[in-house]
């Protein structure tokens, strides 16, 4: 056995029956599945040697099934309380070139579209991403998604986006790859060529490109076991992709056995998620601007809202309408949308902000980043919550309730005890 953990003041298992996701009021009425310590009898998990969670009960239960010495380590977590890693359901991790200049800007009042159209935002980390080396992005890469995982992300889905070409396209991906093969957390891919319109072609001529070149391009390195991706995602947004051409590069997609999990109604409603909707989207991000329509359409063919209310403050748009899509029956999920617009590293920061924006309550918050996450990146099997046979991944935090993890903000290092990833626990020195 590879880790015991034991005496713990509280457990937050999220769901304890095999849940896939919560939706609607079952997210709002979850229990979490929470276990408190009871008659001075605190609670173990124990996790096996393939990182698996093995039992989770009071600690003279686990007790009489395993024994201390069969453990590599053994963690004394009284008082403290044990709940899953966090899964990030959306960011941008792989670029160069920061865009901090562009802060004063915004906070002088230019807007995301006014800032893209004279050439910034996302051109300007094109620009840079195309001449860094493989090597540069994977070492800017490390250190983001290591970042991460100490403020308790075990789980983070990442795009591409940010080379808009073939070349520089199936470059992100590769690192992304490489990312997975050497860093201790698990990484979720996603295609995102469209990202944006490159310079000197028209919304249409990129579809043309995406369709002819970059897809095919990559479907031949997931043919030869060089890249492994889950998802596709397009910016469907006015003056960027419009709904049919957003329609067509998700259906190519699809076709080719990807995921969908794609940007709509951001800066303005077009119709984004009625279309996602349709085609069984798994994901849709942002949805700032969604239609009554539009939730009713996601919450009928069981799409994810992904929430990202780092933009939303960043960019000073209306809050996404999350208690209005929970009231329709959506599943809502939260991310940090990291990237270059919007640099948060920590889930906990973006559940406070769901609640403080979004007026999403602890629990839910709690909900859309662990089992809601993982199941819009169709990882709710092994991730998302702590069950016998699910991984290994779990948080420790230096606080008696989980709720500490949202009402403290900002010094998560010290808050979080400990990160552990399949019964590792995770030092600077991995």
């Amino acid at each position: 056995m590879r880790l015991l953990v034991k005496g713990a003041r509280q457990l937050v298992r999220v769901v304890a029956n095999g849940e896939q996701q919560l939706a609607g009021l079952s997210q709002t009425n979850c229990n979490l599945a929470l276990m408190e310590e009871c008659n001075g009898i605190g609670l173990s998990i124990a996790i096996d040697r393939d990182g698996r969670i093995a039992a989770i009960d009071y600690d003279d239960k686990v007790a009489a099934i395993y024994s201390e010495d069969q453990f590599e380590k053994v963690i004394d977590a009284s008082g403290k309380t044990v709940l899953p890693g966090l899964v990030d359901a959306h960011t941008h991790p792989v670029w160069a070139g920061d865009r901090v200049h562009e802060f004063s800007m915004k906070l002088a009042g230019a807007s995301y579209m006014e800032i893209y159209q004279a050439g910034g935002g996302i051109h300007f980390t094109v620009e840079h991403t195309r001449r860094a080396t493989e090597d540069q992005l994977y070492h800017l890469l490390r250190d983001r998604l290591m970042r991460m995982l100490y403020n308790g992300t075990v789980l983070v889905e990442g795009k591409s986006g940010y080379g808009l070409d073939t070349e520089t396209e199936m470059k992100m991906l590769r690192v992304l790859e490489r990312a997975k093969r050497e860093l201790p957390i698990d990484i979720s891919s996603t295609y995102c060529g469209a990202h944006a319109v490159p310079k000197g072609q028209t919304a249409e001529e990129a579809t043309a490109n995406i369709l002819n070149e970059q897809l095919p391009a990559l479907l031949k390195l997931r043919e030869d076991g060089q890249l492994h991706v889950d998802s596709i995602d397009v910016f469907c947004e006015k003056g960027v992709f419009d709904v049919e051409q957003s329609r067509a590069i998700l259906q190519a997609g699809r076709r080719a056995g990807l995921r969908l999990n794609f940007h709509a109604e951001e800066l303005s409603f077009i119709g984004g998620a009625e279309m996602g909707a349709s085609l069984k989207a798994e994901a849709i991000s942002h949805l700032e601007e969604i239609s009554l329509e539009g939730m009713e359409s996601m919450a009928r063919e069981g799409s994810v809202a992904v929430i990202l209310p780092t933009t939303a403050y960043l960019l000073r748009l209306n809050p996404p309408p999350v208690r209005d899509l929970i009231d329709k029956g959506v599943a809502i999920a939260l991310g940090t949308d990291f990237n270059p617009n919007a640099y948060c590293v920590s889930m906990p920061m973006v559940m406070n902000l769901a609640c403080i924006l979004c007026k999403m309550t602890l629990t839910e918050a709690l909900v859309a980043a662990t089992i809601n996450s993982a199941a819009s990146l169709g990882k709710q099997v092994t991730n998302g919550s702590l069950e016998v046979g699910k991984n290994g991944d779990l948080l420790i935090l230096n606080a008696p309730r989980w709720e500490h993890l949202v009402y403290q903000m900002g010094d998560y290092q010290n808050l979080i005890a400990a990160v552990i990833k399949r019964g590792q626990v995770i030092t600077p020195e991995n």
